[in-house]
């Protein structure tokens, strides 16, 4: 069974996610109380839109938010946000909770309330820019078999963690592979005794989900 994910409030974020998630393969429902937006979201296909105030229990039941995995509230109001996804994991038993909060000191109060994920645009904006910065450091990430397979080019600078060790004293996942050290002019295929050295270009091979800590544990960022 596809995973079903309930997005709450908002509007152009929800028209963005619901969208990429429709195309990942899950089955995602749209609430919102403004009916010109519903309208509009009911253009993209495949998902389900109800039209009504996600913080009344009668309108959560009329979408069915029981059979959902995920609900996701991205409403202007903090306040809201807590209000919603209480509903959702304490009354209709939703597994996860995923609420969007504008004041990031709020972040340990929403998780001590029991809301499972938090997200802070402000902090996520801030974290959008390093990580892009970052990337375009780097060469085209391509996706191999679906994007369940990975191949990054990762430069390795002067300051790098990785630098004068041997690949065998590397904590890098066991999902990871370093297929290929491209040291100047020359490529070589490493082995566990190949020490990396600053300049060089790290061909990494990786499962998706693996390939930020691989990154991270190889540069430090």
């Amino acid at each position: 069974m596809k995973k079903r994910v309930v997005l709450i409030g908002g509007f152009n974020k929800t028209k963005s996610l619901a969208t990429s998630l429709i195309k990942k393969g899950y089955r995602v429902t749209a609430i919102n109380n403004d009916t010109q937006n519903c309208q509009s979201l009911a253009k993209i296909e495949k998902l389900t839109v109800f039209n009504g105030d996600g913080s009344k229990p009668f309108i959560l039941e009329d979408a069915n938010v029981y059979n959902a995995d995920i609900a996701i509230v991205l409403t202007e109001r903090d306040d809201s946000n807590l209000v919603i996804c209480q509903l959702c994991k304490k009354r209709f038993h939703v597994k996860k909770t995923v609420a969007l909060i504008s004041d990031p000191k709020k972040t340990e109060f929403f998780y001590r309330m029991g809301i499972d994920s938090v997200v802070c645009a402000i902090s996520a904006i801030a974290g959008i820019i390093e990580q892009q910065t970052f990337l375009d450091e780097m060469a085209t990430l391509v996706p191999v078999g679906e994007g369940r397979i990975r191949i990054a080019q990762v430069p390795i600078s002067g300051t790098a963690p990785a630098v004068d060790k041997k690949l065998w004293e590397l904590s890098l996942p066991k999902e990871v592979i370093i297929g290929c050290v491209l040291r100047g002019d020359k490529s070589m295929i490493p082995r566990g005794d190949t020490r990396i050295l600053a300049g060089d270009i790290l061909v990494l091979i990786s499962s998706d989900e693996h390939e930020v800590a691989a990154v991270k544990e190889l540069t430090g960022r």
